[in-house]
């Protein structure tokens, strides 16, 4: 069976509520709502490692840049 959206399932409960206002049937009780759970916080050393990879990679990229640059100068020079 397909999980039925938020919305399905709030509509599907308040057309059961109006449903027992009108015939005098109490509505049946609502199921208890899931605790959401809370998403675990990135490690300080993974943020860490992340930033020296990134900066590594910018640094590689600066030399790879510098290195064409001269090989084209020196390629124009002659």
């Amino acid at each position: 069976m397909a999980k039925k959206s938020k919305l399905a399932e709030r509509a599907a409960e308040l057309e059961a509520a109006v449903v027992g206002l009108f015939t005098g049937a109490p509505a049946p009780a609502a199921p208890a709502k899931k605790k959401k759970r809370r998403k675990a916080k990135k490690a300080k050393v993974v943020k860490a490692a992340k930033k020296t990879a990134k900066k590594a990679a910018k640094k590689v990229k600066k030399a790879a840049k510098k290195t064409a640059k001269k090989a084209k100068k020196k390629a124009k020079k002659r």
